[in-house]
């Protein structure tokens, strides 16, 4: 696959019939109370200083806080014209009380399950549109179906007709597995892949398969966990890959790209964030739970990153590391 250009413009071309108006994103899972409560001021304070510093495209969903995420950003994007912003959300599972039983309306709960029905995707989405105070949905994504022939079957179904009614304008699926992935590029009719982790510095292989698939089929790809949950940005004091300690051999391949990044003045986060950009994504999500965090990677967007960088962190990236 041709490598993009370092610097992209904003406002890139359209994602299914989507324009992303920038190919940075933020991630709502954090305001969702990911692995930390955060409070709605702070959650809409974060939203609005993306907004400020630039940034147009705004992922979520149901699963992150069982609706508290969708609830927060569609606070955050209240006097803003619709028409301005992005808005990803995903369909797949079901939010659900501490007994597991369903949660009525567009109230949030505690936890979610999986539903790859038809009727779960309807009712998903109805209950997202009553939390981000919206009308539509421009990009809707099946979430982790690791089920793929009920995805297909079901969820895919109630995709489809959804974007056939204008309710939603593209539709695409989103997970952090290559396998289920590959099918849906290969069998749905999806506008847009996000896959998650796969296309980072220290784990390049969807480019094996994946990439060039979506790129025959004409199919949009947006990188989010780019960072490896976390090893990306902090290899010596946070070394943790896939939501558990990375092991001795991802560490010390982090740290030499951190020391490669250092010798050119660059951010090893910065690197990681743009490094899907080189290599056939239309757009990164990046997660942030607090002003400053958004400031730190929309600081990035601008960096100047030499050829010579790249060229070394390939070096040392070995693609083809496998997922775990």
């Amino acid at each position: 696959m041709a490598f993009r250009a370092e610097l992209r413009p904003l406002n890139p071309g359209p994602v299914g019939d989507v324009a992303l108006r920038d190919d940075l994103g933020l991630g709502c899972a954090p305001i969702g109370n990911l692995y930390t409560p955060v409070a709605d001021d702070d959650a809409v304070a974060t939203v609005r200083a993306a907004l400020d510093d630039g940034v147009r495209f705004f992922d979520t969903a149901p699963h992150y806080g069982a609706g508290e995420s969708e609830r927060r950003l569609g606070l955050a994007l209240q006097g803003v014209p619709r028409d301005d912003y992005v808005i990803a959300t995903k369909v797949g599972r079901r939010i659900v009380d501490a007994a597991g039983d369903p949660v009525a309306g567009s109230a949030s709960g505690h936890d979610t399950v999986a539903d790859l029905s038809r009727d779960g995707v309807l009712r998903s989405l109805e209950a997202s549109l009553a939390r981000l105070r919206t009308d539509r949905i421009d990009l809707l994504h099946l979430h982790d179906p690791l089920d793929v022939d009920a995805g297909l079957a079901g969820a895919m179904t109630a995709l489809v007709e959804l974007r056939d009614q204008g309710v939603v304008r593209a539709i695409g699926v989103g997970m952090g597995r290559l396998a289920p992935l590959i099918r849906f590029a290969a069998e749905a009719p999806v506008d847009v892949i996000m896959e998650a982790g796969r296309l980072t510095l220290l784990d390049r292989t969807a480019e094996d398969e994946l990439l060039p698939l979506a790129a025959s089929r004409g199919i949009g790809v947006i990188a989010a966990g780019v960072y490896n949950t976390g090893i990306l940005v902090a290899p010596q004091t946070a070394p943790y890959y896939e939501y558990k300690p990375a092991p001795p051999e991802l560490v010390a391949r982090a740290l030499a790209l951190q020391d490669a990044c250092r010798a050119h003045g660059v951010e090893l986060a910065t690197a990681a964030a743009r490094f899907p950009l080189r290599h056939g994504a239309e757009g990164v999500v990046i997660g942030a739970r607090t002003p400053t965090e958004v400031a730190a990677f929309v600081h990035g967007r601008d960096v100047r990153i030499p050829d010579a960088l790249w060229s070394g962190l390939d070096r040392i990236a070995a693609p083809g590391t496998a997922a775990s």
